[in-house]
């Protein structure tokens, strides 16, 4: 694992990002059981130093290295510049992480990072750290976890997808979106359209229009048509919903990612031609996904509205 030798083997991986309480940490763990299941050796790297309670089996953890309280009581830091020096400490430390890393030759890598957003939208150390994963042969996609509750919220909702662009654009690796949650989607509140609409991101006028009949947000209908035109113009953010406690949908979310860091065409699996082709040929996987979690979400708001009237 050398830097920048052409020799040595793929490594392939996800580096698991998003904003706090969105499911990174669980995620890593659902994600390690099921591919321990259809076999694939997967080794969990813990880069967040606030990460204290692991469900998973943590194999390098950056706690080892260096931690948030101590980073925030020896140089008087709070939280969030506690995490940024630890990033940065971090990048300043490669041959320790090429170090540990180096022990798990031919495994398949989820790196669970912190929540921080700063750390994926403007700030380099992290960034920093993916680019020399790259130089050590390591093909990572991002995986950037999304709490589905936004979904119900039309002004988070645009913001959410400020974010994601905004991270996209720096972390710079290839990127799958995933609304997180999604078995808990129906205790957040009536969604105003259907679930596609969000997960494929599509016109964003009507947003801006259910937007403008809240007295708060009329004010800002023209800030909100340019962040939307914004959005609209780089046309990259789409999601993948994501229920963790169900296995088609894990399936569905490996197939995205695997396409993603191309883990479908390297010489770690021998695979068919017909199951090659499958993965490369459509994602109409993202369409069925979609169409399964709105169906169950209709349900149970159909569900809810029989419940009202027999109350009637």
């Amino acid at each position: 694992m050398s830097e920048g030798s052409k020799g040595s083997s793929l490594a392939f991986g996800q580096v698991v990002i998003g904003p706090p309480g969105s499911g990174k940490t669980t995620y890593c763990h659902g994600m390690q059981e099921f591919m321990g299941r259809i076999g694939r050796k997967v080794t969990v790297v813990n880069l967040d130093p606030a990460n204290e309670v692991m469900p998973y089996q943590c194999a390098v953890d950056i706690a080892e290295l260096i931690t948030l309280p101590d980073a925030m009581e020896n140089l008087k830091l709070g939280p969030n510049g506690g995490l940024i020096y630890c990033m940065e400490y971090l990048e300043a430390n490669f041959d320790w992480l090429q170090e540990k890393l180096a022990a798990f030759r031919g495994h398949y890598y989820l790196f669970d990072c912190p929540g921080q957003v700063e750390l994926y939208t403007h700030h380099d150390a992290l960034k920093n750290v993916f680019a020399q994963l790259a130089k050590w042969n390591f093909r990572l996609a991002a995986v950037h976890l999304v709490d589905s509750h936004y979904c119900t919220d039309p002004g988070k909702f645009i913001s959410v997808l400020c974010t994601s662009l905004s991270t996209m654009l720096h972390v710079e690796l290839p990127h799958v979106n995933v609304l997180s949650k999604m078995d808990l989607i129906e205790q957040y509140g009536k969604l105003a359209f259907n679930l596609d609409y969000y997960t494929e991101v599509l016109d964003l006028s009507y947003l801006v229009d259910h937007l403008a009949s809240d007295p708060f947000f009329r004010n800002y209908r023209r800030l909100n048509e340019k962040l939307v035109e914004v959005i609209e113009d780089y046309s990259l953010v789409s999601f993948v919903p994501l229920n963790i406690q169900d296995k088609e949908s894990m399936r569905q979310v490996m197939q995205a990612v695997d396409k993603a860091n191309g883990y479908s065409f390297g010489d770690q699996e021998h695979r068919s031609l017909e199951a090659l082709m499958s993965a490369a040929v459509g994602a109409d996987f993202h369409f069925t996904s979609t169409l399964a979690v709105q169906e169950k979400y209709v349900q149970s708001q159909d569900k809810a509205v029989e419940e009202e009237v027999m109350d009637l």
